[in-house]
């Protein structure tokens, strides 16, 4: 059993930065895969960027080299470094947390974080 709580997300100007967090709780999270995915408004949620339990990184082609995903299992935290943020980037994120399978579909997750807003301005 996993729970997660996302935070970190704000207003930023295009070209800026935000560093988002997923705490969880769970004795077995080191083990998961934990997956970022955000919607957009009228939009269906889509996956940005995922690390599995052995630290595979797994992204969506449109945050290459903009975001970077990161964990620390010490203090049961993982991280969406969020740089170069375009108007495009815009959506609530939510963090995720799954057994390592279809790790990029929302379907491999079984636990979900309660969005955090994203708002890039141009």
């Amino acid at each position: 059993q996993v729970q997660l709580v996302d935070s970190g997300g704000g207003l930023v100007q295009a070209g800026g930065s935000l560093r988002l967090s997923c705490a969880a709780s769970g004795r077995t999270f080191s083990s998961y895969a934990v997956g970022w995915f955000r919607q957009a408004s009228g939009k269906e949620r889509e996956f940005v960027q995922a690390i599995s339990g052995g630290g595979g990184i797994y992204y969506a082609d449109s945050v290459k080299g903009r975001f970077t995903i990161s964990r620390d299992n010490a203090k049961n935290t993982v991280y969406l470094q969020m740089n170069g943020l375009k108007p495009e980037d815009t959506a609530v994120y939510y963090c995720a947390a799954g057994r390592g399978v279809n790790i990029r579909l929302i379907r491999g997750y079984n636990y979900w974080g309660q969005g955090t807003q994203v708002t890039v301005s141009s």
